[in-house]
C-alpha cells in the first residue's frame, strides 16, 4: 500500500524533507543493510508505524461482513432513528358506525382517565415484511400494506383518512385480543388470542369476512382442574415455523396447549408447571424442538418435545417431562456489581424473544421495566439494562404497569422495547460479545480508542407512550403501538436535496 503514496512536498527551510523509510520486503541481508544505508538520516532514526488497516475496504474485499463491523456500525444505526410518521385508528365498522377501538379512546379523552385495557396489544409482520398486523384491547383485528404505510408519510398529510383502502382488513371482536402471530406456513392466515377466552381464532386475510375461519379450543385435560374458571385464558401464541398444522399457546392455568390440526381442533399436548405458574408468553427455539414458556412469578420453563422418543405431534395425550426451569431474580443475584447496588426482587416476565441473528440469545422483558438476555446455552444472564423506576420520575405507575412486548431487529442484535416510564422507546445494544455495553462483564476503563466503543443505548423520543413494537424483516423500520391505539413509525428520516440547476 505504501507504494502507492505520493511523498509529501519539501519543507520550506532550505534542508529538503526527509526522504521515505526503505522498504521491508527483502528477504537478503545484504540488501536490505545497503538500501538501509543509502537511506539512513543523520539527525534521527527512522521509525517504522504500521498502518490501521481500512476498515471498509477490508469489507468489500472480503465480500463479508462480520460481527465485529455489524456491532461497530450498529452505532450509526442507533443515532439515525426517529419517529417520522404517527397513525391514528379512526376506523368504521359498517357504514357510519366506529369501532370499539375508536369509541373507547374517545371515552377515554373525554373522562380523562385511562383505560387499563384500551392500546395496541401486539404487532407482528408476516416473513416478507409486506404486511403487518395489530390487534388492541379493546378487540380490533388489522392489517395494513407496509408499503402504503410508509408512502403515506411523505404525501400530503402524515395521518391516514377514514376510508377503507388505508387497511387490508378491519376486523372489530367483541373480546379483547391480547397476542397475533402469522403462520409461517400461509401467510394468509392469523392467530389470535384472547385473555377472556381459552380458545384461539384464526383468521384468513383472503377472505372478506369479520369471522374466524377456524376456531381451536381446549380439550378435556387429564389433569385435574388447579385453578378457578377466571383462570383459563390465553395469552401467547406460537407457531411450529417447520409445520403450519402446529400452533402452541401459553395459558393462565400453569399449562402450555399444543394443536395438531391435522388431527383434531382440541388440543392434543399439555406441557404443565407447577401449581403456582401463570404463563404470560411462549415460544419455540430456532429448530422447533425446545419449548420456553415465561410466567408471572418469573420463571423460564423449559421443556424438550422430543423427550427421547418420536415427535410429539404425532402423540395423543402425550406427557413430555420438562427439561428445566429458571427464576430470573436468582440469576440476576449471582451478578455481583448487580446485588451491590440493588435490591433483587422477582417481577413478572411480560415477554420473551429469541434474537433471529444468535440463536442462543433468549431475551426477556420483566414488569418493572428491565430487560436483559438469558444464554439458552449455560442459562446465565449476560446482558441486562436497568432503566430508571417510573417513581423516581414521578410518573404514572397505571401505565407503567401495562403490558409491554419488545422486538429484535433482524441483523444487529438491537432490542427495541418501550420505555415504561418515558413517551419513547429503548433501543438496546444486546451484542453477543463482552463489547456490548450491555453485558454485564463490561467494563468501562477498558474501552480504549474511540473507533472501538461499543454502541450506546439510545432513547428515542416519539410522541406517545409505547405498549408493543415489531420490526420489519428487511429493514431496520420499526412500528410501534401505543397506549391510545396509535402506530408510530420509527425510520431514518428523508431529507429532500435542492435541484442546484433550477
Amino acid at each position: 500500500m505504501d507504494k502507492f503514496l505520493v511523498a509529501p512536498p519539501p519543507h520550506s527551510g532550505e534542508d529538503p524533507a526527509p526522504p521515505p523509510p526503505p522498504p521491508r520486503c527483502s528477504a537478503d541481508p545484504q540488501i536490505h543493510a545497503s538500501l538501509a544505508s543509502r537511506c539512513s538520516l543523520k539527525s534521527e532514526p527512522v521509525l517504522f508505524r504500521r498502518r490501521h488497516r481500512w476498515r471498509r475496504i477490508a469489507v468489500e474485499l472480503d465480500g463479508r461482513i462480520d460481527a465485529r463491523f455489524r456491532h461497530r456500525e450498529s452505532r450509526l444505526l442507533l443515532d439515525s432513528f426517529a419517529e417520522v410518521g404517527a397513525f391514528d385508528h379512526k376506523y368504521y365498522m359498517h357504514g357510519e358506525e366506529r369501532c370499539r377501538t375508536y369509541v373507547d379512546r374517545m371515552i377515554s379523552a373525554s373522562t380523562m382517565n385511562l383505560p387499563p385495557r384500551e392500546g395496541v396489544s401486539a404487532i407482528e409482520f408476516d416473513k416478507k415484511g409486506i404486511y403487518f398486523a395489530s390487534v388492541t384491547f379493546s378487540g380490533c383485528l388489522t392489517v395494513h400494506d407496509f408499503e402504503t404505510l410508509y408512502c403515506s408519510i411523505y404525501g400530503r398529510s402524515c395521518s391516514m383518512p377514514d376510508d377503507s383502502s388505508n387497511y387490508v382488513l378491519h376486523i372489530s371482536n367483541k373480546i379483547s385480543l391480547n397476542a397475533i402471530q402469522w403462520n409461517p406456513g400461509n401467510q394468509d392466515e392469523i392467530a389470535c388470542t384472547s385473555t377472556q377466552s381459552d380458545k384461539v381464532f384464526l383468521f384468513d386475510i383472503g377472505y372478506v369476512s369479520s369471522a374466524p375461519t377456524e376456531i381451536l379450543q381446549k380439550g378435556k385435560s387429564k389433569f385435574p382442574a388447579l385453578y378457578s374458571e377466571s383462570r383459563k385464558s390465553l395469552t401467547d401464541i406460537a407457531f411450529n415455523s417447520d409445520d403450519k398444522s402446529r400452533i402452541f399457546a401459553s395459558g393462565l392455568d400453569g399449562a402450555v396447549y399444543m394443536w395438531d390440526r391435522r388431527s383434531s381442533k382440541t388440543h392434543c399436548l399439555e406441557l404443565m408447571a407447577p401449581q403456582e405458574s401463570q404463563f404470560n408468553t411462549v415460544k419455540l427455539s430456532v429448530d422447533n424442538r425446545t419449548v420456553f414458556a415465561a410466567t408471572k412469578n418469573g420463571t423460564i420453563h423449559v421443556w424438550d418435545l422430543r423427550g427421547g422418543r418420536a415427535s410429539a405431534a404425532f402423540q395423543s395425550h402425550n406427557e413430555v417431562q420438562q427439561l428445566s426451569s429458571v427464576k430470573v431474580s436468582t440469576l440476576l443475584g449471582k451478578i455481583a456489581s448487580l446485588k451491590e447496588q440493588s435490591n433483587i426482587v422477582s417481577s413478572p416476565i411480560l415477554s420473551i424473544d429469541f434474537n433471529p441473528s444468535c440463536s442462543y440469545q433468549l431475551a426477556f422483558h420483566l414488569d418493572d421495566g428491565w430487560s436483559g438476555v438469558l444464554n439458552v446455552n449455560n442459562l446465565s444472564v449476560t446482558h441486562l439494562h436497568c432503566p430508571p423506576p417510573a417513581w423516581l420520575e414521578s410518573m404514572d405507575l397505571v401505565s407503567q404497569k401495562q403490558l409491554r412486548k419488545p422486538t429484535w431487529l433482524p441483523t444487529s442484535s438491537i432490542y427495541a422495547v418501550g420505555s415504561s416510564s418515558y413517551d419513547g422507546i429503548y433501543l438496546l445494544d444486546f451484542h453477543p460479545d463482552t463489547s456490548s455495553a450491555c453485558h454485564v462483564d463490561y467494563k468501562e476503563e477498558k474501552r480504549g480508542l474511540e473507533e472501538n466503543q461499543p454502541a450506546e443505548n439510545k432513547l428515542v423520543p416519539l410522541s406517545q407512550r409505547v405498549l408493543s413494537c415489531a420490526a420489519h424483516p428487511l429493514s431496520h423500520t420499526i412500528i410501534a403501538g401505543t397506549q391510545f391505539s396509535s402506530l408510530l413509525m420509527l425510520s431514518q428520516k428523508h431529507k429532500a436535496i435542492r435541484n442546484l440547476e433550477s
